[in-house]
């Protein structure tokens, strides 16, 4: 077992998710000393957290889809790592999902990260990822730094989370499907392939 795998299993038998929903909920993250692509969305929805599978829902179909993956590239931790910046699902608010929690980032992130040593590029999904990773470079809101993608290339991808309740959004923001997304899918054959 290498240092990765220790370190999946220490945050797995960690108490990081005592209290969340649905009860008895384990961390859901994937990743590995030699993935390429990293994965960094806000917490797993309900479906993922009671499958088990990151992404296992319409908004992870959507994502495969804009990455232009295979489900069995997406989920081969040697090729994408998937760690969100909840480690569980938050709950629902009156508007959608919870934010994530803080104490996942906080504590597991920056020992994650020293595992990703081969990581070549990192996709940054809504904004708290980008506020996390991006800080200060950031735009006032998520379409302003999602339209300046390229500020952040190649180092990340800024993206919109891709979520079916983002259809107007994309509907208004056909630039993001036409620009950004035919160099995602490129970047990601080179690396798949």
């Amino acid at each position: 077992m290498d240092s990765a795998e220790l370190l999946i299993n220490e945050i797995i038998n960690s108490d990081i998710c005592k209290g969340c929903e649905p009860p008895n909920s384990k961390p859901l993250l994937n990743f590995s000393s030699k993935s390429k692509i990293l994965i960094v969305g806000q917490a797993p929805g309900v479906k993922a957290i009671e499958s088990g599978i990151p992404w296992n829902d319409a908004s992870g179909r959507r994502l495969r889809e804009w990455m232009g993956i295979s489900d069995d590239d997406f989920y081969n931790k040697e090729k994408v790592a998937i760690v969100p910046m909840d480690f569980c699902f938050p709950g629902k608010g009156k508007s959608g999902d919870l934010p994530p929690r803080p104490i996942c980032a906080q504590k597991w992130l920056p020992k994650i990260m020293k595992e990703l040593k081969n990581v070549e590029f990192t996709l940054l999904i809504g904004q708290y990822a980008q506020k996390h990773f991006l800080g200060e470079l950031r735009k006032p809101n998520l379409t302003s730094t999602v339209k300046n993608w390229k500020e952040y290339y190649p180092k990340y991808f800024v993206m919109p989370h891709p979520s079916p309740r983002n259809n107007i959004w994309l509907r208004k923001n056909e630039w993001f499907e036409v620009e950004l997304l035919p160099v995602l899918k490129s970047e990601i054959e080179k690396i798949c392939s």
